[in-house]
């Protein structure tokens, strides 16, 4: 598989990404639930059962657009079902290289897939070194209950960094300073219950980012899932310098 430039993300939908690097392309967290077909978050078995949502609106809210899913491998940065799902389960191939958090690989092998590769620190692919990061899924006790979260570094001759679902905190600034990506992809959307604060990033947590790196910095879980409260546009209104692509559109980073 070719690309014209070293770093290139496609949003499909969500946190669905088709994420080039040099020559190799990774799709991260397919989510391939026809739309409607979700429950609401707050009716998933991952979600703690106290939490409520106002936005009881079947889940994806968006269909699929139409992308040509060519890849090379897959990442899943957790197991959340707007992350991972039936309908990837059954789309993908079962020998497809597969990159997931140490503690859910066993998960993934008991579903049938025979190319599990757990990181727990680093490893490769293709001549793409790929790191593990930490993550954080909220504040307090209500992260903790939001399970293990990660977020990957890619290394090819251009770093790429997929931040996951996690708020801006002192972990996610140490991994920009450590590998000083030159493009950043951030999960936003402000995901929220009606208990507890925001879920993923919000637009100070999108600010903090954008001000502590010179990095192209694009922002994608947006308008797809019920609890994502912060629209599109009113992040572009508060923000400078931060791509927020529609579903489908690809950001480039020129050579």
């Amino acid at each position: 598989m070719t690309s014209d430039s070293e770093i290139s993300v496609q949003l499909v939908r969500n946190a669905t990404v088709l994420a080039t690097v040099d020559d190799t392309t990774f799709l991260i967290d397919p989510m391939f639930t026809p739309q409607g077909e979700m429950p609401t978050v707050t009716d998933s078995p991952e979600v703690p059962k106290f939490l409520t949502t106002a936005n009881q609106k079947g889940n994806p809210l968006v269909p699929l657009p139409d992308v040509e899913f060519n890849y090379d491998a897959v990442i899943v940065t957790h197991r959340h079902p707007d992350h991972w799902g039936e309908a990837a389960r059954e789309e993908l191939d079962a020998d497809v290289p597969l990159f997931c958090q140490s503690e859910e690989a066993d998960a993934f092998s008991d579903e049938g897939f025979t190319d599990v590769r757990p990181v727990e620190d680093e490893t490769s692919f293709d001549g793409v070194t790929i790191h593990r990061t930490p993550g954080q899924h909220g504040h307090g006790e209500l992260a903790e209950g939001m399970g293990p979260v990660s977020g990957f570094v890619f290394e090819g001759e251009k770093t790429l960094y997929i931040a996951g679902d996690t708020i801006w905190y002192d972990p996610v600034e140490k991994t920009l300073d450590r590998f000083e990506p030159d493009m950043v992809v951030l999960n936003g959307g402000a995901a929220q219950f009606d208990q507890g604060e925001p879920i993923t990033m919000g637009v100070e947590d999108i600010s903090a980012v954008r001000e502590s790196i010179d990095a192209t910095v694009v922002v994608v879980h947006m308008e797809a899932i019920n609890h994502c409260l912060l629209s599109r546009d009113e992040l572009r209104t508060a923000t400078e310098d931060v791509y927020v692509p529609e579903d489908g559109e690809r950001i480039t980073l020129e050579n």
